[in-house]
């Protein structure tokens, strides 16, 4: 053998013992792609993945930890043991989101409710904020802080959650920074929002406790593919109140993430509600006003992502 060949066989030997070293143990299979699956957060700090109608429970773990990249090959192992499971509508569901470092909000997204508002087309996406304390479950309830408030909305919405760091990414990248969508409502108290008459107040119209429903699923980029067609509606005790499509949206998802991307960084978990279509009660005429009260049952649904539910107490 000559010495070239021997060294390069050597050479060889010794990366592959290398590539051994330094790939993790607990690295998933190459073609593992967690955003490919449904995901929940169930109550307890469990994982759940959606299978037809049932729901396989791993414990240990969140959709945070799923979306961090933490023990992909824990999670792809339990999902091939094909362990517990409950069915579906047995499950009792936390936030599909559990800890965002940002809850970033649009308002005025869709061209038919900027027209309902009477309000010019935005030229740039305006963005607001919540905080952590308004998650809230599907199946959960929303205690009304009716000593601050009395003029309680709905606001269905589309959810971005973002899947890895993104600062100053493209439009046509955008999405590549997406790890899933999820189904939420903004949920709204006009008077405290419209406090000073201008309807600048919204933080304390928007986060009180419990005002950001969001889930059930938290469903992979790869399941939903094209966000920007997908129907979305609201009912209230059964009686649909809002039913668009986020064609609807002036500004597209990919367009909000490379558009905030410029002014602050966007790191993995952080939740972007994309806006709301027509027909919420705030631009309804006074005598159809009929705000929200205790007892009342809220159903929200987007095209793919599931619906979620929720009641008034």
């Amino acid at each position: 053998m000559s010495p070239t060949r021997r060294t390069l066989l050597k050479t060889a030997g010794v990366a592959a013992v290398a590539a051994k070293l330094l790939t993790p143990k607990d690295a998933p299979a190459a073609d593992f792609n967690p955003r490919s699956l449904t995901l929940c957060n169930l109550q307890g700090g469990k994982l759940g993945v959606k299978t037809g109608d049932r729901i396989r429970v791993v414990s240990g773990m969140t959709t945070d930890d799923v979306i961090a990249g933490k023990n992909l090959a824990g999670l792809q192992k339990a999902l091939a043991a094909k362990g517990p499971s409950i069915a579906e509508n047995e499950a009792k569901f936390a936030p599909c989101i559990l800890a965002p470092q940002k809850i970033i909000m649009l308002g005025f997204n869709y061209r038919h409710h900027a027209i309902e508002a009477k309000v010019p087309i935005p030229t740039a996406p305006v963005l607001f904020n919540k905080y952590n304390n308004a998650l809230n479950a599907h199946g959960a309830s929303i205690k009304l802080p009716v000593k601050a408030a009395k003029k309680f909305d709905y606001e269905v919405e589309l959810q971005v959650v973002i899947g890895k760091t993104a600062r100053d990414v493209s439009e046509a990248e955008a999405l590549n920074y997406v790890f899933g969508y999820a189904t939420g409502n903004d949920f709204s108290a006009r008077d405290l929002q419209y406090r000073d008459g201008k309807g600048s107040q919204f933080m304390i119209g928007k986060t009180p406790d419990g005002f950001m429903p969001v889930g059930p699923y938290l469903v992979g980029a790869e399941v939903v593919g094209d966000p920007q067609n997908l129907a979305l509606e609201c009912r209230v005790n059964g009686e649909q109140r809002q039913s668009s499509n986020t064609n609807d949206m002036i500004f597209s998802c990919a367009q909000i993430i490379a558009y905030a991307s410029q002014i602050f960084t966007l790191h993995p978990g952080d939740l972007i509600s994309t806006g709301t279509p027509q027909g919420v009660l705030q631009y309804k005429p006074e005598a159809e006003q009929k705000w929200l009260k205790a007892g009342d049952k809220v159903a929200c649904s987007v095209e793919k992502l599931g619906e979620l539910r929720f009641e008034l107490s």
